[in-house]
């Protein structure tokens, strides 16, 4: 996943460099103190419980077992909590030449309505441990608690709120699969080998006439202490949702985890989303600068699972995006 940052560096310090000073602006602009939002109480012991069970699974590599009965349990819950379920059926090739079958699983509320917001992740694993620090593993595929997993269970949580409490919008939330399958790091191979399952939807929408006004992508939400930087797609391409967001999360009083900085461009599902379909999407997703790989140290290990899931994490995350959902019109 993520691979740092094929994106056209070049148009990414073009693009920081102009906006700089609106970036200053909305700095300025952040509440500092927290207020009082009205959202619901996003329960983090339902969203850990989300990421347990998908982990529980095993590694939800596209092809395995772990990966069908995974599938099965995201839909499910979708039915159970959504208007509407689409579960989009797709074969694909891989890098190193191997097929797989693999599921975009899509969630609507309200599908009636013109305003939507999009919510997104990806629920598939690594099948590779290309980072792990143990030569030895770095064929095992990985757990993916923080990698895919957190991200999902998030948002059966907020899909969860949002039956009980309706939201005044329509809001589709999407499980992007085949996300992680990409070239390792010895690989000469080039192309779009990364976020297969979002390049499917957003070249084959699930109606045709799909439109949202804007999106947020989740991606490595759950490691403790996580750090949030304004990643560099989201603010190439979506400037003024970055702003609505991470302005949302100070009112909250979060801004220990939502930093007001640049962050690297990203290589990942929003991406496609913003440049297929033009809907503006950005990503919510833990950047690392202290690391070698620019993200936690866990990223693509066999460590990442659910031991380092922090509740306090899903909860920051899942309550600031409840906020942006239910201060829309």
């Amino acid at each position: 996943m993520k691979k740092t940052v094929l994106f056209v560096i070049f148009c990414a310090l073009l693009f920081f460099s102009c906006n700089q000073s609106n970036r200053s602006k909305e700095k300025n602009s952040f509440q500092e103190e927290p207020i009082t939002i009205s959202v619901p109480n996003f329960d983090a012991d339902s969203a850990y419980f989300f990421v347990k069970t998908q982990t529980d699974f095993g590694p939800r590599v596209p092809n395995s077992d772990a990966h069908k009965r995974c599938a099965l349990f995201l839909q499910n819950k979708l039915e159970k909590y959504c208007d509407e379920v689409f579960v989009q059926s797709f074969t694909t090739t891989t890098f190193d030449g191997v097929k797989i079958k693999c599921n975009n699983i899509i969630g609507s509320f309200f599908p009636e309505k013109e305003k939507r917001i999009l919510l997104a992740a990806h629920w598939d694993s690594r099948p590779f441990a290309d980072h792990d620090p143990d030569f030895s593993n770095r064929d095992k595929p990985i757990d993916g608690a923080n990698d895919g997993a957190s991200g999902v269970g998030v948002l059966l949580e907020i899909a969860r709120q949002l039956n009980e409490k309706n939201p005044e919008v329509g809001i589709d939330i999407i499980f992007f699969d085949a996300e992680d399958w990409g070239t390792i790091n010895s690989s000469n191979e080039t192309g779009d080998w990364w976020c297969l399952g979002s390049q499917y939807w957003a070249k084959n929408l699930h109606k045709p006439s799909y439109k949202a006004d804007f999106g947020i992508l989740l991606d490595m939400v759950g490691a403790p202490n996580a750090k949030f930087l304004q990643e560099g797609i989201s603010t190439y391409y979506a400037s003024r949702i970055v702003a609505k967001v991470w302005s949302k999360a100070y009112k909250l009083g979060y801004k220990e985890y939502f930093i007001n900085s640049p962050g690297n461009p990203i290589t990942d599902d929003h991406q496609y989303v913003n440049k297929l379909t033009k809907i503006p999407m950005i990503n919510i997703i833990h950047q690392d600068h202290t690391t070698g790989t620019g993200f936690v140290s866990t990223w693509h290990t066999l460590q990442d699972n659910v031991s380092n899931i922090d509740k306090n994490t899903l909860f920051v995350v899942g309550t600031t995006v409840l906020a942006v959902v239910y201060d829309e019109k």
